[in-house]
């Protein structure tokens, strides 16, 4: 698959910038629906992703270069040729949702929910350029068997598991699970929660089948912090659960107390 969708004035244009701008349009699409539902106006995410969309670029590629070993000087910055992490995109989205609950005074929880459904609409859209970038697939099929779609792809002259399709597929389904908690629960940070658990499993299981990954010695980076995104999701969703349960007995207890 050629990587570039077409060239006008001499710019090469890829398929893989088409798709992320794509993804990032939907995401925000979503974001305009689901923002009153934590009581932000509409227009709202459209000064959000202003705070976190830079951060999560410069974190995509530094924690690509940091785990790659580059490359360094002017290369760095060479984000059209490839090499950017998504968890380094999550890590920079979160620092620019940070400071905007900061600047703006905003409670993160309540940011959180509304952005993750977003974010990982737009990992699962993004995914699809991958394919044609021809990165992110798994190991080589050896099984003739398995050689068919959705399980594998050909790519680079051989089948290969579709990580980057299962991933696509497992980020979708987990968008509309996160949307109909949001809906659902009142709970802020339980959406947030719910994300770091739903993907944290979901890639810790596909990054097992990559074939190229970011490593760590003998530890694939991306499955080491799937691990720990797991445990804080499991611990934040425990804490607001516990917290809702003794707010709601609270005026109970205050009753009772006046009574005697």
């Amino acid at each position: 698959m050629d990587p570039i969708a077409f060239t006008i004035f001499g710019l090469d244009v890829y398929w893989y910038g088409i798709i992320i701008a794509c993804g990032l349009i939907l995401a925000l699409v979503l974001a305009y629906f689901i923002a009153p539902m934590r009581d932000f106006k509409r227009e709202d995410p459209l000064e959000m992703i202003l705070w976190l969309f830079p951060p999560a670029i410069i974190g995509a590629r530094l924690y690509f270069l940091i785990f790659n070993g580059g490359p360094w000087g002017w290369d760095a910055f060479k984000i059209w040729d490839g090499g950017i992490a998504v968890y380094g995109a999550i890590i920079g989205g979160a620092v620019g949702a940070v400071l905007y609950c900061i600047f703006r005074k905003k409670n993160f929880f309540k940011v959180a929910d509304i952005a993750v459904p977003c974010v990982i609409l737009g990992q699962g859209i993004g995914r699809i350029g991958c394919y044609f970038s021809g990165c992110c697939y798994g190991e080589v099929v050896a099984d003739p068997n398995l050689h068919f779609f959705p399980l594998s792809i050909f790519i680079h002259g051989d089948w290969h598991y579709a990580t980057m399709f299962w991933e696509c597929f497992a980020d979708l389904i987990i968008c509309a699970v996160l949307v109909i908690i949001l809906k659902k629960v009142k709970i802020n940070g339980i959406v947030l929660s719910g994300y770091l658990i739903l993907y944290g499993i979901a890639r810790a299981v596909i990054e097992g089948f990559r074939g190229e990954s970011l490593m760590w010695g003998s530890l694939r980076v991306s499955q080491g912090l799937s691990i720990i995104l797991i445990a804080v999701g499991v611990c934040l969703a425990t804490f607001l659960i516990i917290k809702t349960i003794r707010d709601k007995r609270k005026p109970k207890e205050v009753l009772i107390s006046g009574k005697v």
